[in-house]
This record gives structure tokens, C-alpha cells and sequence, in this order.
């Protein structure tokens, strides 16, 4: 961005640059969101607060060294504050911003649907396209267990659709859920026909059913999103499997096959032992939905950093999800390629 934006004490616009936009020593007076609040100790035992603030378009730290305890009140996670800062590129730790001043942001003064990522798809779109996957399964059974569950009046179906699809990593927004699950459903749809010896309506169903555990395990509060006391005692995984297989158990004649195989990949599609799946893949369709459930995170993980590259850079940081940077191609060019260190 070219053109500098001078503090002030005013009222900003309810249309504010986004935080995306700014670049080295650009001034920002405007409303952004507390996406975390963390109080801390300096060397000599003097508090300061660590903040992340944010819109729709990505976060960035900010310090807050002076009125610790008046600002701790203020700056809680999930409430929206008017910020007067610099925006600064830090030689060690990145893009930051540096605080002049932090109020109580004004009754009209922002529009929330800009303080807050969501999905890069229509939520009413992606509902319609779902619905048009459910309908190509085959099997009466299946198609009952999806109809109970998430159809229109299914008893997960408003959760699946406001739920987020993790904490932080990947799609970690209301309505993340629903888009990586769709996404990788409509992918395992597709190789379902590339790869011999798959049962297209398992591994669909085990697809859009994987993550479903997440209705249960997290819960998102002032825009904020957490685990629920189910997630941290049970885990996801459990909580999925319990689902399926209560839904399951109350539809006449389900087969005991069948149940075992898409019980078989809510319970492996984590990939490994170690990162929280109870058993490792064991058939063609739970071997698919673990390698399409990856990918489709790891390349969340890229919208994600994307989001918070810093303006003129190639480069993310080190990422652990990805264990390197992540590379968007030559500043100002767009991105013609997406490659992880």
C-alpha cells in the first residue's frame, strides 16, 4: 500500500483498509479483532500483553508494555478495539504492529463480517453442492446414516454447518467444516474412478463423515474457537466414531459390514498412532480419505499463510504443519506456484 494513513482520535470509516493491504511504516486507525490476549512477565518481573489482532484478512502481533491491567480488561480475546499503531517489519520477528493507542471500539464504527475469516466459498453454495453429492451414493443404507445425520433435518446438520474445521492450522472458522469436508469428499469422489478396487459409496460417506467428531470437540464463543470439554477429555476421533455408530445402530438392518467399514475410517484417518488415530488404515477406502484428509490440510495450511504473509514477501516463516516455509511465487506477481521448504 502507497499511501500512508495517519493516526488520529476520530472515528474510522465502517469501511476499514484491510490489515492485508498495509505495508512497512503505514499508520492504521481503525477497529480490529483480539484473536488472542496473553499476559506475560519481562525479565525484571514487569507485565506486559502480548496481542493478536486481526480483520478477515490475516493477524498480526502487537505489544502492549504501559496500563497492563487496564488494557488486560480491555484487550479480552474476541472483542473488537479501535487500534492506532504502526505497522512495522520486525528484522527478527516479522510483520508487527506498534501500538499508540488502544479504545474501546464504537457502537457502529466497524462491520463484524470484516474482522473475521470465513470460508473462500458461499456456505449457501457449498450446502448445494453437498447436497448434490449425497445424492449420487448408492446404497439405502448410506444414503439413511447421511440423511439422519446431515441432511436438511439431520440432528448434526446445523453444527456441521457452523463448525470450524480446527483450532488454528487449517480452516479454523465457522463454516470450516463444512468446506474440508466437502472439499475432500469431492476429491475422494474423484479418485474413487482413477484407483481400482474402491468402493466409491464407503470411502464418499467415510469422507464427509470423517471430521464429524468436530460438532462435538470445539465450540466457538465471541469469535473465538476453543476445545469443549468433550474435545480435550474424548478427542475428536472418539467423539466422531460415537456419532456414527449411535446413528447407525438406529437404523434397521444397517449390515455389520458396512458399519465396520466407515467406523473403520473415522477411526484411522488420522493416518498413524501417534498422531491420534486408535488404529492405522487398513482398507482402500480409509487409505484415500487419510491421504485426501492430509493434503486438503496441508494445503489449508497455505490459504492460512497466505493470509499473513507479510506485503513483498515470497516467503512464510517456518511452518510446523507444513515442517518449512511456504513459497507464493515472485512478490507482486501473484501466485503462479505453491511449493513448502
Amino acid at each position: 500500500m502507497n499511501r500512508p494513513r495517519q493516526p488520529s482520535e476520530s472515528t474510522p470509516t465502517v469501511a476499514p483498509v484491510l490489515l492485508s493491504e498495509f505495508g512497512e511504516g503505514d499508520e492504521l486507525d481503525q477497529v480490529l479483532l483480539v484473536k488472542a490476549a496473553e499476559r506475560r512477565e519481562k525479565g525484571n518481573g514487569d507485565p506486559y500483553l502480548k496481542l493478536t489482532l486481526g480483520d478477515r484478512s490475516g493477524a498480526l502481533p502487537a505489544m502492549v508494555w504501559d496500563d497492563v491491567d487496564s488494557h488486560s480488561e480491555l484487550c479480552r480475546t474476541g472483542r473488537p478495539v479501535h487500534v492506532r499503531a504502526k505497522y512495522e517489519v520486525h528484522e527478527r520477528y516479522g510483520p508487527q504492529l506498534r501500538l499508540y493507542g488502544v479504545r474501546e471500539a464504537d457502537e457502529g464504527s466497524y462491520d463484524e463480517a470484516e474482522l473475521s475469516v470465513g470460508p473462500t466459498r458461499d456456505v449457501e453454495a457449498m450446502e448445494a453442492d453437498l447436497r448434490s453429492l449425497l445424492a449420487t451414493i448408492q446404497d439405502p443404507h448410506l444414503q439413511q446414516l447421511l440423511d439422519g445425520l446431515i441432511g436438511p433435518d439431520g440432528s448434526r446438520w446445523e453444527r456441521f454447518r457452523q463448525a470450524p474445521a480446527a483450532k488454528f492450522i487449517h480452516q479454523a472458522y465457522p463454516g470450516g467444516l463444512l468446506e474440508h469436508s466437502l472439499t475432500v469428499a469431492e476429491a475422494v469422489s474423484a479418485a474413487s474412478s482413477t484407483f481400482p478396487g474402491i468402493d466409491r459409496d464407503i470411502a464418499v460417506t467415510g469422507a464427509i463423515l470423517h471430521d464429524i467428531g468436530k460438532t462435538e470437540a470445539y465450540e466457538e464463543s465471541d469469535g473465538v474457537i476453543d476445545l469443549s470439554d468433550a474435545g480435550r477429555l474424548q478427542g475428536e476421533i472418539p467423539l466422531g466414531y460415537a456419532i456414527v455408530r449411535q446413528a447407525m445402530e438406529e437404523i434397521d438392518g444397517f449390515p455389520p459390514a458396512l458399519a465396520q467399514a466407515i467406523s473403520h475410517i473415522i477411526l484411522s484417518h488420522h493416518g498413524s498412532l501417534e498422531h491420534g488415530s486408535p488404529v492405522v488404515p487398513a482398507t482402500r477406502e480409509a487409505t484415500l480419505v487419510h491421504m485426501i484428509d492430509n493434503l486438503g490440510g496441508r494445503l489449508g495450511s497455505f490459504d492460512r499463510l497466505e493470509r499473513e504473509l507479510a506485503p513483498g514477501s515470497s516467503w512464510s516463516g517456518f511452518d510446523r504443519a507444513l515442517g518449512g516455509g511456504a513459497w507464493f511465487g515472485p512478490a507482486g506477481e501473484g501466485s503462479p506456484g505453491r511449493a513448502a521448504a
